[in-house]
């Protein structure tokens, strides 16, 4: 509880590494600004795999510890407010920054990175390493904040936009897919994969998608030319059938087994592009396969500065209109995550506080 003389706000917080249980909402108090930050009133929030697994601890277990625990980047101090993905109203500004952007309707950045390039590391984010948007305010440093007050989009399908889609156009860029590109998709229905599938499409690219047959309507609805089945059990034949000529790229979430198995899959010169591992991280290769054919196997976590740019530059124009499976109330927080991790849905999943 806060003194009833200092502004407070409702957040949900996690208190520990752990399952639902660690989460709790809190009326905690209401965040200030620094110089070069805005506060802002948290229209919606997006949840993601990745608020799972830091809430979990489990980005910090590895072969050699498999109980270690952590967040993404090291550890977590407690309690921590997650969520990344955020849009809403500038409702103050810190004495360093320009006072117009009171009222600001904004997609914001969820990463801080390392030096002031273009496509400089990621070395933050929010909701991991600081508190982030699954509460009524937060507070982000000023050039995170993106305006966006004539989007077509609702707040709901801005907050599905940040890490999910995000990380999906920066995995498109650097599989350098474009207009008349065959490109592959796996994990289709999930927040990245569905995302890859729009974007893809947006850009003019043949989309194979796979997921689910029961999600195959949805994701054929989203923009994929085609869909492969996985349930059928015959995913690299298929995937071949869809696309005799080879694929241009591969947007792999899945990773496991069919990420050594499917780089035959690609033309002569073309990337796999990998940024999750829901089907396993260990993979068996042999390298000759990547050399003799001038392929590229490319590892892509999130997004850089400049592909938040043209994310928000997308958003601006509605050129994409993201997936929402379905909305929570902040207190259902423990809900929302506990339907994402069902993977029962196709979309994203987002908190309205």
């Amino acid at each position: 509880m806060t003194s009833p003389d200092v502004p407070s706000m409702r957040a949900a917080v996690i208190t520990h590494h752990g399952g639902l249980d660690a989460i709790e909402l809190r009326e905690v108090e209401l965040p200030r600004p620094g110089p070069d930050d805005v506060l802002v009133r948290v229209a919606a929030a997006g949840c993601n795999n990745t608020d799972l697994w830091t809430r979990e601890g489990s980005y910090a277990a590895s072969a050699e510890d498999p109980d270690a625990r952590g967040g993404w980047l090291g550890p977590l101090d407690f309690p921590r407010v997650q969520g990344a993905d955020v849009t809403g109203t500038v409702v103050a500004v810190g004495s360093g920054t320009a006072p117009d952007l009171v009222g600001a309707r904004v997609l914001v950045d969820p990463a801080l990175y390392a030096d002031p390039g273009p496509d400089a590391a990621v070395v933050d984010v929010l909701g991991s390493e600081r508190d982030g948007g699954f509460a009524e305010h937060v507070v982000v440093p000023a050039a995170c904040a993106h305006r966006v007050d004539d989007s077509p989009l609702s707040d709901v399908e801005l907050a599905a936009l940040p890490i999910a889609y995000g990380t999906a156009l920066g995995m498109l860029e650097r599989g350098g897919v474009g207009e008349g590109h065959t490109v592959l998709v796996t994990g289709a229905s999930g927040g990245v994969g569905l995302a890859a599938v729009q974007l893809g499409r947006a850009r003019g690219a043949r989309v194979v998608a796979v997921c689910s047959g029961s999600k195959a309507q949805a994701v054929r609805a989203a923009g994929a030319d085609v869909v492969v089945d996985r349930g059928r059990g015959e995913v690299l034949a298929d995937a071949a059938a869809a696309a005799p000529e080879g694929y241009d790229a591969a947007v792999d979430v899945v990773a496991g087994p069919f990420l050594a198995e499917g780089l035959d899959l690609l033309r002569r010169g073309g990337r796999w592009v990998v940024a999750g591992s829901l089907d396993g991280w260990a993979v068996g290769l042999d390298v000759r396969r990547l050399y003799l054919a001038d392929l590229s196997l490319v590892g892509s976590t999130m997004h850089t500065r400049r592909v938040f740019a043209a994310l928000v530059d997308i958003a601006r124009r509605g050129l994409v209109r993201p997936v929402v499976a379905e909305t929570f109330a902040l207190e259902d927080l423990a809900l929302a995550q506990a339907h994402l991790a069902e993977r029962g849905h196709v979309g994203k999943i987002v908190v309205v506080p």
